[in-house]
């Protein structure tokens, strides 16, 4: 799955990898690895089996789950698809309260005590995500975990959604799109090891802007 999903991503653009001209993230961090999981809502074929592998991990991790969540913007769609082939009720979770109206954080039908999952495109750091699941346990939300398109696998991310209480799951991660990119042509075989190092270097914390 790992693999495939990555081909997958790698076929339409939606991450794109340049080791000699890195993209530069919001915060400042040179990266050769852009992700873009928006841009799998105009590919049918693939945000289908993009749903189906999402709600896949739903049902074996978390077979409980009795709402899905996504999270705003990215997560939305997907649990939108999501939701459907499981036949769940869906709701999102905005980054903070509105400031007007009733002031919600979490949009659609609120009981509490249900049980959720979360669906995200791409967990990074993990505190976008977090912040969603936060939400939702404030609304009255049983959050049972979290699933997600791609993770950069850090353990910053592993390590903080751990100590909040909750676990994830992915369809793919760095490694399976590294591999899959050189055996697709990509990326060249030389380019790995300024990869690794570029990986273990976000891993430590020591990349700089």
């Amino acid at each position: 799955m790992k693999q495939h999903i990555a081909r997958q991503l790698l076929s339409i653009g939606a991450v794109e990898l340049r080791p000699h001209e890195p993209f530069t993230w919001a915060s400042g961090v040179k990266s050769p690895i852009y992700c873009d999981n928006r841009l799998t809502m105009s590919y049918p074929s693939v945000r289908k089996e993009i749903a189906k592998g999402l709600a896949g991990l739903i049902e074996e991790f978390y077979p409980d789950c009795q709402v899905v969540a996504g999270t705003a913007t990215a997560g939305i769609p997907h649990a939108a698809w999501v939701s459907d082939l499981l036949e769940l009720p869906m709701v999102y979770v905005r980054s903070k309260a509105k400031e007007h109206g009733q002031g919600n954080m979490v949009e659609g039908k609120v009981e509490k005590g249900q049980k959720v999952v979360v669906v995200e495109d791409l967990i990074s750091k993990g505190g976008s995500v977090l912040q969603a699941a936060e939400g939702l346990k404030a609304a009255g939300f049983d959050v049972l975990g979290i699933v997600a398109i791609f993770t950069y696998d850090l353990p910053q991310s592993i390590d903080a959604i751990r100590e909040a209480g909750f676990t994830f799951h992915t369809l793919t991660n760095f490694p399976a799109l590294v591999e899959e990119a050189i055996d697709s042509g990509a990326i060249r075989e030389e380019d790995l090891p300024m990869l690794a190092d570029w990986h273990e270097n976000l891993k430590a914390g020591t990349l700089k802007s």
